[in-house]
């Protein structure tokens, strides 16, 4: 699903209204349905409803859907916010006058001056917050942030119309969060917006939905597009069918560097999701220190000693591999560190893609200078502490997915910047956000699971740019599979590796 700015759907839109023939006023009835029709899906029994509109298209959303469930039987309370008498657009106009004349006037309270009494909203009330969707490009100011207060100092409980009053869809920054609607639920005109993938965003949208908007075919497909929601079709296009006369050598051949002394549970975890994600033969590269647990605990893996007892000293390729893995519990010796370097020198002057994760990172944190020497289209994932410590503190989730971008395009790397919505952003400027994953994962070593599932698609033959999406849906996928089992507390790595088939197998289901 493509995620586009307040402009440009606001283009989709307008070339929607042409190419069907229709006007923005029977869209708005449309739209306005379909929410009266989803908020009566989550009014809570016995709730008084308080619809607040907004002077623009938000506000006429807004109204429709206040007459939408009065003709439904319920009795909202709606206040339309016309400062001055003459602020309302026509579209708003157009829905005030409908709204009084199918619901009656009393149904109606339209406030005109700055001298306003709210509403009494204690006891059992559900507000319905239509006063600013996208169409607001600055924060709220004036009357309108002491609106917003009272509403989230009093509302227990609020349904937002398109996006939170106060939050701007398209940026996270310089927001004041109590000046923004704090909603329970959020419910999206047509799609998603690209704010609300930013963690500092969660506590304002609630839960979100997106309610579906007969949007042109063709204006979707021609609009430009920065930003998208991977879908299971998209997954399910790069998962090929397993040929029944093939072997384990026509899946690839991956090798993880990884562990060191008291920390080879992460590279027994990569070896299993290079397992489970199907690579023909996955081979670990470890300190001498590593051979029983490995060959103990991931029994299907060959196991490659390093010289060194207790860290890994030196990473070279002693075979040619189709994909190559690197960091998992690798730790931060300075002998580790030099064999590092000396790799990626090699590496990058051979053009070849690795995975580069956890240790990795923060050994190339410690010697920055290594950054020059990553080969293009590899793919790096950290978290937002790594990253940090890679490419300096960043103030805010939005920030960081900028400086990502600006990495990604100026280094011609793949960076997958992990979190609730991992963030996979590429060389070319575009951003892919994963919908897929769940508490569950937020536990030790999920991580390294997710280093040997791209390892393991690499080595199959996908490209690193499109194992970088098909990868993290399915370890999401999988975290899920696994708390249904084990619940989200009681879920550990090992569960998630463990999930991995099934999630694929579901996918191709």
């Amino acid at each position: 699903m493509k995620i586009f700015s307040s402009e440009e759907i606001n283009a989709i839109r307008r070339y929607t209204l042409k190419d069907q023939g229709i006007t923005e006023r029977q869209l708005i009835e449309n739209i306005g349905e379909s929410l009266a029709l989803e908020i009566i899906t989550n009014i809570v029994p016995g709730h008084r409803l308080i619809v607040f509109a907004g002077p623009d298209l938000n506000g006429a959303y807004a109204l429709t859907t206040a007459r939408h469930l009065c003709l439904q039987g319920f009795h909202p309370q709606v206040f339309l916010f016309n400062i001055g008498g003459n602020k309302a657009s026509s579209e708003c106009v157009a829905a005030r006058d409908r709204l009084r004349e199918d619901c009656g006037e009393e149904v109606l309270t339209e406030v005109t001056g700055l001298q306003f009494a709210m509403p009494d909203m204690q006891g059992d009330v559900t507000v319905i917050d239509g006063i600013f969707g996208t169409e607001r490009s600055t924060p709220l100011s004036g009357g309108y942030q002491s609106i917003v207060r009272y509403i989230n100092e009093t509302a227990p409980r609020v349904i937002a119309i398109d996006v939170p009053s106060g939050l701007l869809a398209d940026s996270t920054e310089s927001l004041i969060n109590r000046n923004i609607i704090h909603a329970t639920l959020t419910l999206a005109i047509g799609m998603p917006r690209v704010g609300f993938f930013m963690r500092e965003n969660a506590e304002l949208l609630g839960n979100w939905k997106v309610i579906p908007v007969d949007f042109s075919p063709s204006a979707l497909e021609r609009a430009p597009w920065k930003y998208r929601l991977i879908e299971k079709s998209d997954v399910r296009m790069l998962l090929q069918p397993r040929d029944p006369f093939a072997s384990k050598a026509d899946y690839g051949t991956a090798v993880i560097f990884a562990g060191s002394y008291g920390m080879m549970g992460a590279a027994i975890l990569a070896a299993r999701g290079a397992l489970r994600g199907g690579a023909g033969k996955v081979t670990v590269h470890s300190p001498k220190c590593g051979f029983f647990a490995l060959q103990t605990a991931v029994p299907c893996a060959l196991y490659e000693n390093d010289p060194g007892d207790a860290v890994i000293t030196q990473i070279d390729l002693r075979r040619d591999y189709k994909a190559v893995a690197i960091g998992p519990g690798l730790g931060t010796a300075d002998t580790t560190i030099d064999a590092l370097d000396a790799f990626l020198k090699v590496a990058n002057a051979n053009s070849r893609p690795l995975v580069l994760d956890a240790d990795a990172l923060n050994c190339i944190a410690i010697r920055p200078s290594m950054l020059n020497h990553i080969p293009v289209m590899s793919v790096l994932t950290p978290h937002p502490g790594e990253f940090d410590r890679l490419f300096g503190r960043q103030p805010s989730s939005y920030a960081r997915l900028l400086k990502a971008l600006d990495v990604a395009q100026q280094r011609h790397i793949i960076i997958v910047l992990k979190g609730r919505f991992t963030a996979i952003v590429r060389p070319d400027g575009k951003v892919y956000f994963n919908p897929t994953g769940s508490p569950s994962l937020a536990t030790g070593g999920t991580g390294d699971v997710l280093t040997g599932l791209l390892a393991a698609f690499i080595a199959q033959g996908m490209r690193p740019e499109l194992a970088a999406i098909a990868a993290p849906y399915i370890h999401g996928l999988a975290g899920e599979l696994a708390a249904q089992q084990h619940g989200t507390y009681g879920t550990t790595a090992t569960d998630v590796a463990d999930c991995i088939g099934r999630a694929i197998k579901s996918i191709n289901e």
